[in-house]
């Protein structure tokens, strides 16, 4: 089958990661690279092979006319090159989080909606091994129907050194890994019937909230659900970044996320574990081994829904879902009130 061929917007640090992810699934080729920086995607297509360079987005999509656009940027270029993307027709992959506002999130599925263009969003969490091992076992119905849950991910790791722009957000936490989370308990438990959430600052050279903490009820069975993260630089008996731990209760069983990826499933019958452990890549990085390793199965769903063989899990219009619950969670810790998010 012919390769697809794509287009990179954004030269910065997940873009290489997400180039490599790429070219493991197969199918596709990058045939050109973005930036509105030449130098820097000067550079970006001399490491890594990529054919074309351009610092005119508009130009790229009329001389290139890829199949799809993976937009890698800073979230200020999600918005603007996204809507490019929608008024040529092209589809696009953005990063997370879509949109640093409700409107322009809407805006923007809006947008690809009336071309009828495809819309995703490159939301990985979902897809880390031991996260998609429960998620499996909870759809398989062992545990029945959960009636409580807590993801935690909680670290001390310095996600600024790579990231340095995270460090000027004035949202931070909640943006940056609140959306992995919420989305990763949408797929868990079904959608959010109300929420409450209180935000810490605890270091003085961040300007955003680094600390969350929030209690959803989730989909039809009300489940109670407690998402805690953190990026405090408060000492750890031990580190797991970027792992997400888990634990749920259901009436027939609970299962456990515990570190080092393992999944322990206790029913009646006793329990069982099983280590999930993600795939080795050479050019995924140790340290976010289990994050930048759920990239490949992430782009392989894409890419099949771009070939039309099945629907993407992670839709814009779906992923405006948990734009929701992030925007909510902003105006709970506000008003430091439960927010009621669908009809009782």
């Amino acid at each position: 089958m012919k390769p697809l061929r794509f287009a990179i917007f954004g030269t910065g640090f997940w873009a290489r990661v997400q180039l490599a992810a790429w070219r493991e699934i197969g199918g596709t080729r990058c045939v050109a690279v973005y930036n509105r920086s030449r130098d820097k995607a000067d550079a970006f297509a001399r490491d890594l092979g990529v054919p074309a360079v351009y610092d005119d987005p508009g130009e790229l999509l009329v001389r290139e006319k890829p199949d799809f656009v993976d937009n890698i940027t800073e979230v200020g270029g999600h918005k603007p090159l996204s809507l490019l993307c929608a008024r040529h027709r092209v589809p696009c992959i953005c990063q997370k989080p879509m949109a640093p506002t409700l409107r322009d999130a809407r805006a923007m599925v809006a947008a690809f909606a009336r071309t009828d263009t495809p819309f995703y969003v490159h939301e990985n969490w979902r897809w880390q091994a031991p996260l998609r091992a429960l998620i499996t076992t909870l759809r398989s119905g062992v545990l029945g129907t959960p009636f409580r849950a807590r993801l935690t991910m909680t670290s001390g790791f310095d996600v600024w050194a790579n990231q340095p722009a995270l460090r000027t957000l004035d949202q931070f936490i909640l943006t940056d890994l609140g959306t992995h989370l919420l989305d990763t308990a949408r797929a868990c438990f079904g959608e959010a019937r109300s929420l409450y959430c209180q935000l810490h600052r605890t270091l003085p050279d961040v300007r955003g909230e680094n600390v969350a903490t929030l209690l959803l009820s989730m989909g039809e069975a009300r489940t109670s659900v407690t998402v805690e993260m953190a990026y405090a630089r408060t000492p750890l008996e031990r580190e797991v970044f970027p792992q997400t731990l888990a634990f749920v209760e259901g009436p027939e069983g609970s299962a456990e996320i515990t570190p080092d990826y393992g999944l322990r499933i206790t029913t009646r019958r006793g329990t069982r574990h099983r280590r999930h452990a993600p795939p080795r890549y050479d050019w995924a990085d140790p340290r976010y081994a289990v994050a930048q390793a759920s990239m490949v199965p992430c782009l392989r769903n894409l890419l099949g829904a771009l070939r039309g063989r099945h629907a993407a899990e992670t839709t814009g219009a779906d992923n405006l879902r948990t734009l929701e619950l992030v925007f909510a969670a902003y105006e709970s810790a506000r008003r430091d009130a439960v927010l009621h998010l669908m009809p009782a």
